[in-house]
This record gives C-alpha cells, structure tokens and sequence, in this order.
C-alpha cells in the first residue's frame, strides 16, 4: 500500500487522499456530492466501492477540505490491465465523474494532486468523464453525447412523446405476448448476466463479471427488468436510480428480441416503471457520436447533449485506446463476435474489468 502522501499547498485547504475505511468521512463526501447540482451516481464513494468489489479495480479518490468542510472531490478508480496499462479513471466503469469543486481554485489543486497520484501509482494516464475540466489537459468534446428527457405524466403521453415510426415499433412490442419481471433477486440477476453476456459477445465486446453487477445492486439503488418470452429472457436492463432520474445502465437482447421487438418494450415498461417509483427523468447514457447506439436513443426523441472528457498523459506516454470503435480493435472484435458464447463468457471478464 502506498505511504499517505499531501499535496497541501496552503494553510486554508486540505487535498487528501479519501480513507475508504473511515464511514465518517466517507458520509461527508457522500453528502457533498448529494448537495452538489453536478453530483451523479458516479462520483459517488458507493460507485467506487462497488466497482472494486466487483473488478478488485481500487477506490482511490481525492478530497479537498476546508475549515473542515468538503469543497471538492475527485472520484477515482485505479485500473491496471496487462492489454491496456495502467490509468486513474474517474469514474471506473462509469460514464461520468470527473472533479466536482466549489471553485476554480479547488478544481485547479484537484486536478494537480490527480497527475501526482497517478505518478505515485505508476499510472501512465488520468482520464475524467466530465466535471471541470482543468486548462492543461487534452479536452474532447465531440466523441460521445448524453440523452436525458423529462418521463410524462401517464402511458399515453409517454407514447405520444416517442416520434411516429419509433412509436410504431414500441407498440408491437406492447401488443406481444410478452411477460415483463422487475427484481433484484437471483432469478434476475442471473436472467439479466445471460441475456446481457450474449448482447455483448454479438457487438464483440467481452463482458464484465457478474460480480460488478452483484454489487452495484447490492450497494446502490439499481435493480432488474426483463422482458420474457414463452419463459426465456431475451431482453434484460440493469438500471440505476439517482436525484429522480433513471439511468438504465447495462442492459441488451438476444438475436430474438429484435423481431419480437423486446427492447422496444424494455424501455418503454422502464419508462413505466421509474415513473411509479417517482422519478421524473429518464436518462438514457451516452453513446459513441454517430454510431448505432446513438440513432437509436435519438429515433426514441432523445435530444444527444455532447459530452466533454479531458484526459492527462505523464511525460512520454501516449492515452492508452480503449475505444472499442477504434481501428487498432477492429479485428479483435471481429474475431469476438464468432467465439461461442461459453468461451467468451470465459474469457471476457479478464479482459473487460481491465477497461474500466
């Protein structure tokens, strides 16, 4: 374990590294996350704990104090991988993160002691998915977009709110014989793993362990809805809950739920169901600018909001490419997409809880 380190660099504010053991302190960070207008279910210490539970990928973060008050945060995750290095990643597996601070100045000090960090650590790169986003750092505001909407009032406006052809589509899959279960017990969750481990091994993507699910579901507000066909799942959403706002978050179909336009039912029922729980936005991600995934939530009247990362790289490194979309993977997901899925799902946990 490495030595306590401080990067105080006045006698006003504190910047520490976040002790994972104190609950104390652990509450106050959670608390000034909750207050902030900014703070989503990825900075939050839970996402970082749970993340290590299920990958062994380490909760780090950094804190700045003053006059014992929390003013500022940084979420991250240490992720070591033999295929892609080494990097501070804020927030792990997450969509977002990145610094949250009551002013420049904390922001400024925040992202100072993360390069020190990731120096400590022999980390080659830091990478923030949002949040203030500090001068020197290489920025991109152009690879990826968020999709969030108001949810509507009742069923009938939510379905008026989804363009003609989109809605034509969610009300065949309305009118299938289809059975929909939402839960958080082993029959979901291991209904969600196999419908989702096949989802991704046809993209050619390798799956996470199913104990990153396991415990976001136990340490968060998440659960599970499946839609079933003559007693098979075949499409599958593990959604997260936080500030009003759904987010479904892992979530995929096998080959048959497109033409029994499963996943067009998945959303909609989710639509349905966070509505009941008294949410009042549904936030669908983010997804790669221009690609499948980002059409899709537009065809369902999602307006994309580009997304702003910032990325640092130690001298003479280069930003390690975990980018599925990237030419260097392109044959490696070729060849994914043809394993059988018994070998995939073999193999796609040591891989992918190394991505981050």
């Amino acid at each position: 374990m490495n030595a306590p380190f401080d990067f105080q660099s006045d006698m006003s504010l504190a910047i520490r590294p976040a002790d994972f053991t104190d609950p104390v302190a652990i509450a106050r960070i959670e608390a000034f996350v909750a207050d902030c207008d900014a703070g989503a279910v990825f900075h939050r210490p839970a996402w970082l704990q749970a993340v290590e539970m299920g990958t062994g990928q380490a909760a780090v973060g950094i804190s700045a104090e003053r006059a014992g008050r929390v003013v500022g945060w940084l979420p991250l995750t240490e992720v070591h991988s033999p295929l892609f290095g080494r990097a501070l990643v804020s927030s792990g597996f997450g969509v977002g993160g990145g610094i949250l601070a009551t002013d420049q100045a904390v922001a400024a000090k925040l992202a100072h002691a993360a390069e020190e960090l990731a120096l400590r650590h022999s980390c080659a790169t830091v990478e923030l998915r949002g949040g203030a986003l500090p001068r020197q750092w290489d920025a991109r505001h152009d690879s990826h977009c968020g999709f969030a909407a108001p949810l509507q009032p009742d069923d009938e406006t939510q379905l008026l709110a989804i363009p003609r052809k989109q809605r034509a589509e969610v009300r065949k899959g309305l009118d299938a014989n289809l059975r929909v279960r939402v839960g958080t017990d082993e029959v979901d969750r291991a209904a969600h793993y196999g419908v989702y481990a096949e989802s991704v091994r046809n993209l050619g993507t390798p799956v996470f362990p199913r104990s990153l699910f396991d415990a976001v579901l136990d340490r968060l507000d998440a659960d599970i809805l499946t839609v079933h066909h003559d007693g098979e799942p075949v499409a599958s959403v593990l959604s997260l809950y936080h500030r009003g706002a759904v987010l479904p978050y892992w979530g995929g179909g096998t080959f048959a739920a497109r033409g029994l336009r499963a996943n067009d039912r998945m959303y909609f029922e989710l639509m349905r169901h966070a509505r009941l729980r008294g949410c009042a936005i549904f936030d669908f991600g983010r997804s790669k600018t221009g690609s499948g995934a980002y059409h899709f939530k537009r065809n369902w009247g999602f307006e994309a909001r580009p997304l702003s990362y910032a990325t640092w790289n130690a001298p003479g490194h280069a930003a390690r490419d975990v980018d599925p979309t990237s030419a260097r993977h392109a044959a490696r997901i070729a060849l994914w997409k043809r394993l059988p899925l018994a070998l995939a799902n073999r193999l796609g946990p040591f891989i992918a809880k190394g991505l981050g």
